[in-house]
């Protein structure tokens, strides 16, 4: 059996659907997927053994300049690579008009998607040819798990959702030669920045422990506050640029994982490793870490995220015994 899944973005979103393939390669052992899935996100689709083919799209890039010339001609090259294969099913596990428009409604096969009471946009279901209602008050893996058993026909285990993608990280590899935490401060909403010096008094907690501190960052406004997080502190490293594939190695080989709500701490999920997530405007109920040694910590009822103490991230830290 081959599959067509469409979940484009986000990094989390896309994390997200990885369990639900674990359970189609245990229900159906012949089954093989291919993925469209944004071009910046290319590379965890690659990770899971069930996935055969990545098919990268660009909507975030085309739509900046939907008919240029050499836009246009992306579009034309995707579609044709699309339709080089007829699928027996497509699963959009997506919901949205945009990418149920351009890659769900051309590819060839029998179309399924959650129905409109349970996509995230309900117009998006008039391109499916098979509607399914999915219970929306579980987590946002459980429903992906969900419309996967409902698609492909088989029964949705009732145990844990199983990324299977950390052992590739860890299998054969040498243990990296000193122990470390990972702090993810960066992400895009100013809003879900735990402030500065609430990370700087951890990392003066954290003096004493033996530990390694190494901070990774994207963008150049990420840098320069990862370069100020670290000034004074000589076990703190200001990771190089790096891939994603390479973070992913560096938080595999973590003690444990400190993060704001960002896409790499579902990555950190997603490898089974101890992640410590603050949230503050952000309900970690139905779209937080989902996984082993998963621990949200929450603002108070303002939801500001500074009103979550260095004090208390270092007992939870403690409690997890690293």
């Amino acid at each position: 059996m081959r599959v067509l899944i469409v979940k484009t973005s986000s990094m989390g979103d896309v994390l997200h659907t990885l369990p639900a393939l674990t359970d189609a390669m245990r229900a159906i052992p012949d089954i093989k997927f291919d993925w469209v899935v944004e071009e910046g996100f290319a590379q965890i689709p690659s990770w899971h053994p069930a996935v055969d083919r990545v098919i990268p799209v660009a909507i975030r890039r085309w739509r900046k300049n939907w008919f240029g010339s050499e836009t246009r001609q992306q579009r034309c090259d995707f579609k044709r690579v699309l339709q080089s294969r007829n699928y027996d099913i497509i699963i959009d596990a997506q919901g949205l008009v945009k990418s149920a428009a351009l890659v769900t409604r051309v590819a060839k096969g029998e179309k399924h998607g959650m129905d409109s009471k349970t996509a995230r946009e309900p117009f998006a279901c008039w391109f499916f040819d098979k509607k399914h209602l999915i219970n929306k008050k579980q987590h946002a893996v459980e429903r992906i798990r969900e419309l996967f058993a409902l698609s492909l026909g088989y029964e949705k285990p009732s145990t844990q959702g199983d990324y299977a993608i950390a052992a590739r990280f860890l299998s054969g590899k040498p243990a990296l030669p000193e122990n470390y935490l990972v702090f993810l401060h960066a992400t895009t909403r100013a809003d879900k920045h735990w402030p500065e010096e609430r990370w700087r008094e951890l990392i003066g907690l954290l003096a004493s422990s033996g530990l390694k501190i190494k901070l990774p960052w994207g963008a150049d406004h990420e840098y320069h506050r990862a370069v100020r997080l670290a000034e004074g502190f000589d076990y703190v490293e200001v990771l190089p640029k790096s891939s994603l594939e390479k973070v992913a190695e560096i938080l595999a080989g973590a003690q444990a994982v400190v993060s704001v709500d960002t896409g790499l701490s579902h990555l950190t999920a997603a490898l089974d490793r101890p992640n410590i997530t603050l949230y503050g405007p952000t309900d970690p109920g139905l779209i937080g870490g989902y996984g082993q040694n998963q621990i949200a910590l929450t603002a108070d009822k303002t939801r500001n995220i500074g009103t979550i103490s260095a004090t208390e991230v270092f007992s939870a830290l403690n409690a997890l015994n690293i």
